[in-house]
């Protein structure tokens, strides 16, 4: 058995000042990106990594879920043995338990002899339980068990085993929906969700696709001994505008494909138009954003996109408000369509019927009564309106709802 890796605290580390510590974490668990998002998730994952407490990691499919896992693994205690991985929609459901906590001989045809499962091959070490949303409510009473004594039964056996490890979920579901339709346990919930680490989809970490992009290709090229003339600026604007619904998966995947296709040549804008319709593209409302200006331009421009795409999101919201049963009403110029977080000096007035005047009232009036229409659901509340989940939590917060 490996000796077990020395504990590194990482509980204060600095992500924004300490570059150089950012980016030797950033090797280390293979993650990679410069956005806020990843940063915020990656420093997340830093300070939860030394405990041994629970972690369920949720984000949309093709993200990194599983990335999010071993990042976690690496960076803990136990980084110096196994990580079981275990993808629980892949399992038949007849063999299950039985690939979960094993067997002993006899106990089932076939069972010619005892077998390990796979929480005693992760003692001491982590396991990584991938679509934990799919598990049979059968299996869920035993995990709670294991998860509350560390301890368990082998299938047709009677004694006892122990076990000591640490648990990774994973789930592209909202388990707070599943367990109010019966079909996850609130128990079990509680207990996996003692940390949440949300992975980012690709369009909340635009920023990071052309790293992405440029990293991909270069593996790709390397394993399969292709040459590669590389991408050009506005080929990789063409691939950041994109939304990417299948997130890292889709975009590795595109590369990979574009390469193969083309036979190498230099990839530019029109030939991502190939793979990526301008129907799918993000939009008309988002500016091209040459990557090769100077800093303080670039970041100039990146704000010029954001107040586009902020304008845009107002304008819809809009037309949300207007459709709904308030009684119609003028947003008024530019100004006052800019959100108040980004614009705190124009007048918060009230019409005579009691309507809210201002666009950050409008759009507290429209999330509570999108709320309502869901019961509460912030998941489905944010895809109604548009919105990213963390967006829509930040807003409940500054309106506290």
């Amino acid at each position: 058995m490996p000796k077990q890796g020395k504990v590194v605290p990482r509980n204060n580390m600095n992500f924004s000042s300490d570059t150089e510590n950012w980016q030797s974490i950033q090797n280390q668990i293979g993650i990679l990106g410069n956005s806020a998002a990843i940063r915020q998730m990656i420093e997340t994952i830093a300070q939860v990594a030394p405990t041994d407490i629970s972690v369920l990691i949720t984000g949309e499919s093709g993200t990194g879920k599983e990335l999010a896992a071993q990042a976690v693994h690496t960076l803990s205690r136990r980084h110096g043995y196994p990580l079981i991985t275990v993808n629980c929609a892949a399992i038949p459901e007849g063999i299950l338990e039985s690939e979960l906590f094993g067997h002993e001989k006899g106990s089932f045809t076939g069972a010619v002899g005892p077998r390990k499962g796979y929480f005693e091959l992760a003692d001491k070490g982590s396991i990584f339980l991938d679509e934990i949303g799919e598990l049979p409510l059968s299996i869920q009473v035993k995990l709670l068990r294991i998860l509350e004594l560390r301890e368990f039964m082998r299938v047709g056996g009677s004694v006892t085993q122990q076990v000591d490890v640490r648990f990774i979920a994973a789930t592209n579901k909202n388990l707070e929906d599943e367990v109010e339709r019966g079909a996850f346990r609130q128990d079990l919930f509680y207990r996996l969700n003692a940390m949440h680490i949300h992975v980012p989809s690709l369009y909340e970490r635009k920023q990071d696709i052309p790293i992405l992009a440029n990293k991909f290709a270069e593996d790709f090229c390397r394993d399969n001994h292709i040459e590669f003339n590389g991408f050009t600026q506005d080929a990789l604007y063409a691939l950041s505008d994109y939304r990417w619904p299948g997130n890292v998966r889709e975009l590795r995947n595109i590369t990979e494909k574009m390469i193969v296709l083309e036979r190498g040549q230099r990839i530019d804008s029109q030939i991502v138009g190939k793979y990526l319709p301008p129907a799918r593209m993000h939009g008309s409302t988002t500016l091209p954003l040459p990557l090769l200006k100077p800093k303080e331009e670039l970041e100039q421009e990146f704000l010029l996109r954001a107040l586009l795409e902020i304008k845009s999101e107002i304008a819809q919201l809009r037309e949300i408000i207007l459709t709904s049963q308030l009684p119609k009403k003028s947003l008024g110029p530019w100004r006052q369509e800019v959100p108040i977080e980004y614009n705190h000096t124009f007048d918060e007035t009230v019409e005579e019927d009691g309507v809210p005047e201002s666009v950050a009232e409008m759009e507290k009036e429209m999330i509570k009564q999108t709320l309502a229409k869901t019961g509460g659901n912030k998941r489905k509340t944010a895809k109604i309106l548009g919105l990213s989940e963390r967006t829509l939590y930040r807003k409940l917060k500054r309106y506290d709802l």
